[in-house]
């Protein structure tokens, strides 16, 4: 829908319309483009395309979140492009990884090093995981040091959003199992867009972004006591 098109229709001002959108947007409500704002769709794009957008921000956020992990930890690896980049990282590292994702499988299911546990659920293959009800009962059976979270994006008062509804009693449930939290979110999720809201900014223990990324939201999700690193 076009800024002219909303303008028209509810009898105000082009600034206001961009104003709103721009409320809307950081609000998850809708996905701003260029002249107006479109519905967030729920996999719209395949993993594969997915994780070709920002590649160099989301692999520097990579290289810095594998020097978070210590040998002989549990970890748990979330759905997403940026966690499966992490796990190619991992390989020949002395570690557990627990994952749902099958891109994080195929980085490491023929790695030396890591002890692989991969949860059951059902197969979403344009995102290349397992979601839903067994996936989350069998990460409430399990325990680990540290997990770390994808995004869709972080809004401006510091929520971690997700498009697609299904993963986020995933992610709660990861955030759930784990001593520790860490959010792996580019530059380019600041502020985002998602439908719902996985968790607040004090529920993150480190946020790992790259440097560029928006201030103001940098720095609500740090006054919540968020350790925020720039890669």
């Amino acid at each position: 829908m076009s800024v002219q098109v909303l303008a028209d229709e509810f009898g105000v001002s082009l600034s206001t319309i961009r104003r709103d959108l721009a409320t809307l947007s950081s609000d998850g409500l809708l996905r701003r483009v260029r002249g107006g704002g479109s519905s967030v769709e729920q996999d719209s794009d395949s993993f594969d395309i997915v994780d070709r957008r920002s590649a160099d921000d989301k692999d520097a956020v990579a290289d810095r979140a594998a020097a978070l992990i210590e040998d002989g930890q549990i970890v748990c690896l979330d759905i997403g492009t940026t966690t499966a980049r992490l796990a190619r990282r991992l390989r020949g590292r002395r570690i557990t990884v627990i994952t749902s994702s099958l891109a994080v499988v195929d980085e490491l299911r023929h790695a030396p090093g890591p002890e692989l546990v991969v949860l059951g659920g059902v197969l979403r293959t344009t995102y290349q995981s397992l979601v839903g009800l067994l996936t989350e009962q069998a990460l409430a059976q399990l325990s680990a040091n540290l997990c770390f979270l994808s995004t869709s994006g972080v809004n401006a008062a510091g929520q971690v959003l997700d498009t697609t509804g299904i993963e986020v009693g995933v992610k709660r449930a990861m955030l759930a199992a784990a001593e520790r939290s860490v959010l792996l979110a580019d530059k380019g999720k600041f502020p985002g867009t998602g439908l719902l809201s996985v968790c607040e900014a004090h529920d993150i223990d480190v946020l790992v972004t790259n440097s560029g990324a928006d201030p103001g939201t940098l720095a609500r999700m740090a006054r919540a006591g968020t350790e925020v690193i720039e890669a």
